[in-house]
């Protein structure tokens, strides 16, 4: 009898003992939940149908990876997987999604080749091939800049051969995209080579004013048929030109930013707006930093209703530090806000990712990238207590070789601590992404828990109107605007359009 009592009390103190430890556990599980960014949103019932469809399909998509790892997409570069894309259900919900805003993007690496090749169309754009490059301007002559072989009317040039295969061949000069990635990008130096000479080549298509023009609108109502409703531009605000060879003033750049967001208003006036972060490059010396400066707060004198601010851009590795201006920038920051590019970078401990110390003691708004703020804890502390938000630009970063398996990106470990992030797309013309809707997919599918669902999505959108440049009042215009839209998205939704 002695016996059984104590098989029983040792029998009842294991059971006991296993089902504090299962406690433990599960509430560890709780906790991180709500500690992640969005864990703390409560979904009503029809947002728990949506979210029911939503993981359903996640969870296919995952769990496949889990179990067959040679197919999983995202090891691999963006470029053997960014087509695929296209079939996934998840992908198919968040393009349908409302989705706030992009408030990381720069205004020539939004659209994509096959746009450029259009507008290589016209009867008075020159080419020049000169070796493994090329050149164009338009031009109402022959322009007068070098040539190391003949400028020649583009036109005149596609239609004396095939003009299909002239257009594959010209198309490859206007995108990063490439079918062996890891043996043309080795490392960051041929990925950044190949992105800045992109920019060069398609800043003379895209800077003849007409073209311009045109193309900010087309961007625009990209913009909007991906379910975006407001937009926050970065510019070197390059100079615009005419076919005569008239080159206007920088500030006229500006200028015409303002006239087509009216335009575009106008048309479409369900659309929040857009706002230019006056952004040129880093690798400066203190005057020219001066001459930025001046004039960014003669855009922001004559157009303070769409100016947000002022950055620094460039491959970071390579430009001025910002503790090189720390006087000049102390002193501009009483009326510009900052919205700086920092620690978009792998190195630990140098000037790089030193940036970031200096963007968030200078009062920088929002930080571009924050790529290694991983490896500073204590800078994550400050981000979190002074809610400075994070631009996170998961597919950039992956093919300008910070990364090689998204699912080591730290934004996973951002997300899980409950880090201020919104997620942007930095410049996807130049990797033929979508504008927005495939960094959201990556992000969630690749990069987030498996376990993490509509409430991130739902967060990073809300975020990207919180941490907007929009004034008080017209970021609680644009956050009532995007609840009613979400609204209608969850009553709307049919899992069996998916």
């Amino acid at each position: 009898m002695r016996i059984l009592v104590s098989y029983v009390f040792i029998l009842a103190l294991c059971y006991a003992t296993t089902d504090d430890y299962k406690a433990k556990r599960a509430k560890i599980l709780r906790d991180e939940e709500l500690l992640s960014l969005g864990g703390n949103i409560q979904l009503t019932d029809k947002e728990s149908a949506v979210n029911d469809c939503l993981m359903r399909h996640k969870f296919q998509e995952v769990n496949y990876y889990f179990n067959n790892p040679q197919y999983c997409n995202f090891s691999h570069n963006f470029f053997a997987y960014k087509d695929n894309i296209r079939h996934s259900k998840v992908y198919k919900i968040i393009k349908d999604m409302p989705k706030g805003a992009a408030l990381h993007i720069h205004d020539m690496g939004i659209l994509g080749a096959d746009y450029i090749v259009n507008l290589t169309y016209s009867e008075v754009l020159y080419i020049c091939f000169e070796e493994k490059d090329v050149k164009l301007k338009f031009s109402d002559k022959e322009p007068n800049e070098p040539c190391k072989s003949k400028w020649q009317l583009i036109n005149e040039m596609r239609n004396s051969m095939n003009k299909t295969k002239f257009d594959a061949e010209l198309r490859k000069y206007f995108t990063l995209y490439v079918n062996d990635p890891d043996i043309e990008y080795p490392t960051i130096k041929e990925s950044w080579t190949t992105f800045m000479n992109y920019f060069r080549r398609v800043s003379k298509i895209l800077t003849y004013r007409p073209i311009w023009e045109q193309y900010f609108y087309d961007v625009l109502l990209k913009l909007k048929m991906e379910n975006v409703m407001y937009l926050e531009i970065r510019s070197v605000l390059p100079n615009l030109y005419e076919l005569d060879g008239t080159e206007y003033e920088t500030i006229v750049t500006a200028k015409t930013y303002k006239k087509i967001i009216q335009k575009f208003k106008k048309d479409y006036p369900d659309f929040i707006g857009a706002k230019l972060i006056y952004a040129n490059s880093r690798r400066i010396n203190r005057s020219q930093l001066d001459e930025y400066i001046r004039l960014a707060r003669a855009i922001k004198k004559d157009m303070p209703d769409i100016f947000a601010g002022f950055d620094l851009v460039g491959q970071e590795d390579l430009g001025s530090p910002l503790i090189e201006f720390i006087p000049q920038l102390l002193n501009a920051s009483k009326d510009l806000d900052y919205f700086f590019h920092a620690g978009e970078t792998n190195w630990y401990g140098t000037l790089v990712d030193g940036n970031l110390i200096d963007a968030i003691l200078l009062g920088a708004k929002r930080i571009g990238h924050g790529y290694a703020i991983i490896k500073h804890p204590l800078l994550i502390r400050e981000v979190i207590q002074q809610d400075i938000a994070l631009e996170v630009n998961v597919i950039s970063n992956a093919v300008l070789s910070l990364v090689r398996d998204v699912r080591n990106h730290p934004l996973s470990t951002l997300f899980a601590l409950g880090v201020p992030v919104v997620l942007s797309s930095d410049d996807p013309g130049a990797w033929e992404a979508d504008l927005l809707s495939d960094d959201f997919y990556v992000a969630f599918v690749g990069v987030a828990s498996r376990l993490s669902d509509l409430r991130l999505l739902k967060q990073l959108a809300i975020n990207s109107l919180k941490y907007s440049a929009l004034d008080s009042n017209s970021k609680r215009d644009a956050l009532s605007k995007f609840n009613l839209r979400w609204n209608t998205f969850v009553e709307n939704f049919d899992c069996s359009n998916y």
